[in-house]
């Protein structure tokens, strides 16, 4: 059984908790899914702040006497992070509208950046605010939609950013996810306080695409940018917080085995990886030395964005490079190892069987690009990754 969707999760927190984040990266619909949202609450008014338009940002320069004229009202705030003094204000206002017997949402905030940055939102509405995470489009989704027509190349080459997604044509694509990741460089993380050189950001970002699905060697990047492993690292962090990238931490369970203690590294986006590749279509993915780790990253990215908080997700590897490409630790003690191929006749060596013997999983998975579903040696499940996601994943 699949999660709730996140529709009905945000509907679910707008009628529970005072403050409601949706978070995300940019131009994912955080916008379109909010102000639809809006229209359903039954008998409650909205209202649209934009903090990107300097005319909207300026209403908020005696930001507690603009709110006061939004009682009864949901307030609907964009780019909350471009305003992070708000938080206290919200606080105080939150507070005073519970005493007055007001329970239900009070503002719904959108924003670009992660909960981790946005940490003194974290500080001052604890208790009151819950955070809500959108992705891009995913696979199932898309198979959702139309599980006839579903075309999950399309989707793995031009990654799930909406228009990117549904561009025209593959060249249109491939213009969008440019100009996407210059304006991200050029204009958007440095509007959230890190100064970075734009050029040796996106250099940064470029050469990390070919990690993807490794263990980042700072010194080695910190050598090609003559910056030192510690900048590294924060540029690493800085991307992660954009939700551009994810770390994928090591398994942290009991064995006796050496392991690799580094996270993995995968771009969120595998139409931004191919873009940073410079994978123009999808023959010249197919003949290209990323396509496994462009495989996996996509799976992986699909897996982790539809689990609840009741799931834990890592890797795991030890020094003698026994290793599972997922680990997902659940309700009830449940361990599940995935590894993941791209083949139509996928086959598992000895070392995915040690490491599952060495976690006690209790299931294993082989998520392959088929889409018949059978068993094999040692009861793993080969399983498409549709099939996966509609029928394995437990919230």
């Amino acid at each position: 059984m699949i999660e709730r969707s996140l529709e009905h999760q945000l509907l679910n927190g707008l009628n529970n908790v005072p403050v409601v984040a949706l978070l995300g990266p940019r131009q994912v619909g955080k916008t379109t899914l909010a102000l639809k949202i809006a229209e359903e609450l039954n008998g409650k008014k909205s209202a649209y702040l934009d903090l990107e338009l300097d005319s909207d940002l300026n209403k908020l320069n005696d930001p507690e006497e603009y709110l006061r004229r939004f009682e009864n009202q949901l307030l609907i705030i964009d780019e909350v992070q471009r305003k992070p003094d708000l938080f206290p204000i919200l606080r105080s206002m939150v507070d005073q509208r519970k005493r007055n017997g007001e329970h239900s949402a009070q503002f719904l905030l959108l924003g670009s950046a992660s909960r981790d940055l946005l940490q003194q939102s974290s500080e001052t509405l604890a208790g009151r605010i819950r955070y809500l995470e959108l992705t891009p489009f995913n696979t199932l989704e898309i198979f959702r939609q139309d599980p006839l027509g579903f075309n999950p190349e399309k989707l793995w080459f031009r990654g799930g950013f909406p228009d990117s997604y549904l561009a025209s044509d593959d060249d249109a694509s491939w213009e969008w996810r440019s100009d996407f990741i210059s304006t991200y460089v050029e204009r958007d993380i440095p509007l959230m306080g890190p100064q970075i050189q734009a050029s040796k950001m996106k250099k940064f970002w470029a050469m990390l695409a070919h990690y993807h699905g490794q263990q980042v060697i700072s010194t080695e990047l910190g050598k090609s940018l003559e910056v030192s492993h510690t900048t590294i690292k924060s540029y690493l962090d800085i991307l992660t917080d954009f939700y551009m990238v994810r770390q994928i931490q090591p398994w942290a369970g009991n064995t006796k085995k050496r392991l690799i203690k580094s996270p993995k590294i995968f771009l969120r986006d595998s139409g931004i990886l191919h873009k940073l590749l410079n994978i123009s279509d999808f023959e010249g993915l197919l003949g290209h030395p990323a396509l496994g780790a462009s495989w996996e990253g996509f799976v992986i990215e699909n897996i982790i964005s539809q689990l609840s908080s009741k799931w834990q997700y890592s890797y795991y590897r030890t020094a003698a490079q026994t290793e599972i490409d997922l680990v997902l630790e659940g309700p009830n003690q449940q361990i599940w190892a995935i590894e993941v191929k791209r083949s139509l006749s996928p086959k598992i060596g000895t070392g995915f069987y040690n490491a599952c013997e060495d976690i006690k999983a209790t299931h294993k998975f082989l998520i392959y690009s088929g889409s018949d579903h059978y068993t094999i040696k040692g009861n793993v499940e080969v399983i498409g990754l549709a099939d996966f996601l509609q029928n394995r994943i437990v919230p």
